[in-house]
């Protein structure tokens, strides 16, 4: 068997993957890196970039269905695969030139997932490699559903694909993945219903807003079945049968497609790192405050592999620089969250960043709650839409802001906005000094700091 010796091994090529081969490759190490599927990770490829390309045209037409008879006379019609073609201006290219940029730094290539022999030596595309330093880079997969035919459940990677929007969809889970492509779909002429074992949808959003994100839903024709539990799925000649449990009773409902967006979970069960005695959880494989493995000196992991992330391309990058500066320096910078935003891109959007309600109430002593509709204003009032609200959490004796969640068209874009507010550790008396432009969706934002 072939052997071969590295300073640094990567496995994942993703964005946090990428960052962490490149710092090493750059400071002169010897590095490889490998992904059993194309270059360029799940975000680029088959995740954030391409999901934002088809949602816009989703968007269009569900606001121009507000706008119908108000100035628009005609909802324009969507050519699928002229969409479909767009999409792939912004995917097809990177498996190639994510590639090529590697190479350039004289970084290995190998196609496929390793697997560790011991602490310090993996097998990969049947050769025996060591090095000095791995780093575990493969972020998230869809959680795997153990029900009777669950072979014919697909994946978010085929709706990115679909040749054609089905004439209906069911969806076994109601996080940010099913919520945001339900939506999409529905507004393009799918009859959808959401499955959850749950009692809502968005359980990590604040529930107020969700609510109200529901019943815009629904108002879309989006079903929401929940409490429900699915055991199989049956298939039929040309669709699906999804058997589930509802307060003790058995159901069944058909669609053509049936997708798990069940969550998703790290990435890890090719890799045998019992072997390497590398400690793991649910949550991803165990690492100190540099990343590190905490039973394994040799391993960095980092990105939604990490127990130490979350699912946002940004703090992956961030954490694979920090595992490239310590691997070459020796362990000088420590791995501390920054203020993470997250965003639900449905129709409006949801987005929220630092404390739920519910956290806030036991981190401080006494909190202010800012909360609102705004459909009545005039932002939602010029696009005729019915659903926009917030809530505002501050810490009273501090006047800080220390989280805030939006239901709006612009939430995605709002939320940033505060923030770097709570980055600056504003007050809220300073917040409202700031001058911004009108009219816009950033000037709501000090009006909903108002009692």
């Amino acid at each position: 068997m072939k052997s071969k010796h590295y300073n640094v091994f990567v496995i994942g090529s993703g964005i946090a993957g990428q960052t962490a081969a490149i710092a090493c490759a750059e400071k002169g190490l010897s590095v490889a890196i490998s992904d059993n599927r194309e270059f360029g990770g799940t975000c680029a490829n088959r995740g954030c970039d391409p999901k934002k390309v088809l949602i816009q045209f989703s968007d269009l037409l569900e606001q121009t269905q507000r706008l119908k008879g108000l100035g628009v006379s005609k909802l324009p019609e969507i050519d699928w695969k002229a969409v479909q073609n767009f999409k792939s201006q912004f995917v097809d290219a990177i498996p190639k030139n994510t590639e090529t940029n590697l190479k350039d730094l004289n970084i290995d290539l190998y196609h496929q997932s390793p697997e560790f022999v011991n602490e310090n030596e993996i097998l990969v595309e049947g050769k025996s490699i060591t090095a000095d330093y791995f780093v575990i880079a493969t972020g998230n997969i869809p959680r795997e559903l153990p029900i009777p035919g669950n072979e014919y459940l697909e994946t978010s990677d085929a709706i990115l694909d679909l040749e054609a929007i089905p004439k209906s969809a069911s969806f076994i889970g109601s996080g940010y993945i099913g919520m945001e492509f339900a939506t999409m779909l529905s507004i393009l002429g799918c009859k959808i219903t959401v499955f959850d074992y749950n009692s809502s949808a968005l359980s990590h959003f604040d529930p107020f807003l969700v609510a109200q994100l529901q019943l815009k839903m629904e108002e879309l024709g989006v079903t929401f079945v929940f409490n429900a539990e699915v055991t199989a799925i049956e298939k039929l000649n040309k669709n699906l049968r999804l058997h589930y449990t509802l307060s003790g009773k058995k159901h069944t409902h058909k669609s053509r497609n049936v997708f798990n967006t069940a969550g998703r979970v790290p990435s890890i069960g090719m890799l045998n790192l019992e072997s390497a005695n590398i400690d793991y959880d649910d949550s991803g494989i165990i690492v100190n405050a540099h990343l590190q493995s905490k039973t394994n000196a040799r391993v960095y992991a980092c990105g939604d592999v990490s127990n130490a992330s979350l699912p946002l391309t940004p703090l992956s990058g961030l954490q694979g620089s920090i595992v490239g500066k310590n691997i070459t320096y020796g362990n000088v910078k420590a791995f501390q969250f920054p203020i993470v935003p997250s965003t639900v891109f449905t129709q409006p959007n949801i987005a929220s960043v630092g404390l739920s309600e519910d956290d806030a109430k036991k981190r401080y002593k006494d909190i202010i709650v800012y909360k609102g509709n705004l459909s009545h204003g005039y932002n939602a009032k010029k696009e005729n839409a019915a659903v926009y609200a917030y809530k505002i959490l501050v810490n009273k004796r501090t006047e800080t802001i220390v989280g805030a969640h939006l239901l709006s068209a612009e939430a995605n874009e709002t939320i940033n906005i505060f923030v770097m507010a709570m980055a600056q550790e504003m007050t809220v008396s300073e917040f409202k000094r700031l001058i911004f432009t009108y009219p816009s969706y950033s000037i709501d934002l000090k009006y909903m700091l108002k009692n």
